[in-house]
């Protein structure tokens, strides 16, 4: 790509960004915020994502040494912050999120650099349900659907493919469905045939035993009874990729736990000993708000608007230079 492409492109991720940032503000009423790019080691407060994943950590001299972790995300910061502002309930924050991944696979869609919208909202006990969850999914996906139709205006080149409305799923119907298929799989076929889905209870065991994918237990809301058979106030937003031609995940989000779900799900995952951790214990003697949340991805967001098919073309990471070149043969730039 020449300078002058690159240039265009930049300019069009910045009136993404821009544009989808204003409308989900909008939408869930949530004022812009600052955030951490580091946390301190032990206080619970990083995100531990499935569990397996190392955080980038450091020393620091002024602390005597003590130790510092880069965030993964800041889902549980997210929720302390609500209180420590007094946000009332009804109203969130939102923030600009910057987070590194060492461990992440490189793909079309993953890099080690992970940049997204973070937002949490204060909510009332009574909303913890499966019919708010959805309602607050209907307002992001209208966020992303006027975003989709401004990016169309401004660049004729893109058409929008977003469906009027978004499919809910249950990760326990989609094992009934394609039984013989894996969970990726599986959202590759709903996807395919419906253009948006949210698939909801991620985290928890379904009935042949195992999760659709992992959750950390001190987050998301997933073991929760909602219906006979069904568990989980929490879920993915998957959109169909018309460059990629697969099911596109750009949101993961939910209802956080309780004092009850988080204890709940802390024995479900042999991890009883973080209920000493500064962030739990503060929620297990009820000093945090009730909240539903989620991190919505920059990149990924901008790949989908802009129909671009390498994440390299719409941020700047580290790549080996063997996908550079390949990238290059192909007429793919990366930032």
């Amino acid at each position: 790509m020449t300078a002058q492409e690159l240039l265009k492109t930049e300019e069009a991720i910045s009136f993404v960004k821009e544009t989808f940032a204003k409308e989900l503000s909008s939408q869930l009423q949530l004022s812009k915020v600052s955030s951490p790019i580091a946390v301190l080691d032990g206080t619970g407060i990083n995100d531990d994502l499935n569990g397996i994943e190392r955080p980038v950590g450091f020393p620091i001299k002024a602390l005597g040494e003590r130790r510092a972790v880069v965030v993964h995300s800041l889902a549980k910061w997210k929720r302390v912050r609500l209180q420590e502002l007094g946000i009332e309930a009804g109203r969130g924050l939102l923030t600009d999120m910057r987070a590194l991944r060492p461990d992440e696979d490189y793909s079309p869609i993953h890099s080690i650099y992970v940049d997204q919208w973070d937002w949490e909202k204060h909510i009332q006990p009574e909303q913890r349900t499966v019919e708010f969850l959805q309602a607050t999914v209907e307002r992001i996906y209208q966020a992303l659907r006027t975003t989709e139709a401004r990016i169309a205006a401004e660049y004729p080149e893109i058409t929008p493919v977003l469906p009027e409305r978004i499919t809910f799923l249950h990760a326990e119907d989609l094992l009934k469905q394609y039984p013989t298929l894996t969970p990726k799989e599986r959202e590759h076929e709903a996807v395919k045939q419906y253009g948006a889905v949210f698939l909801m209870g991620i985290g928890g065991e379904l009935s042949h035993g195992e999760p659709h994918d992992g959750r950390a237990p001190d987050y998301d809301d997933w073991s929760t009874e909602t219906a006979a058979g069904y568990r989980g106030l929490n879920g993915d937003i998957l959109l169909w990729h018309p460059v990629l031609q697969t099911s596109f995940e750009v949101s993961s989000m939910g209802i956080r736990v309780d004092k009850h779900a988080l204890v709940r799900q802390l024995a479900l995952r042999g991890c009883e000993d973080r209920q000493e951790l500064s962030f739990h214990s503060r929620l297990l003697k009820d000093e945090l708000p009730q909240s539903i949340g989620g991190g919505i991805g920059q990149s990924r967001v901008c790949m989908f608007m802009l129909r671009k098919g390498h994440i390299g073309e719409v941020q700047v990471s580290i790549w080996p230079e063997a996908v550079r070149e390949k990238l290059a043969g192909t007429g793919v730039g990366l930032l």
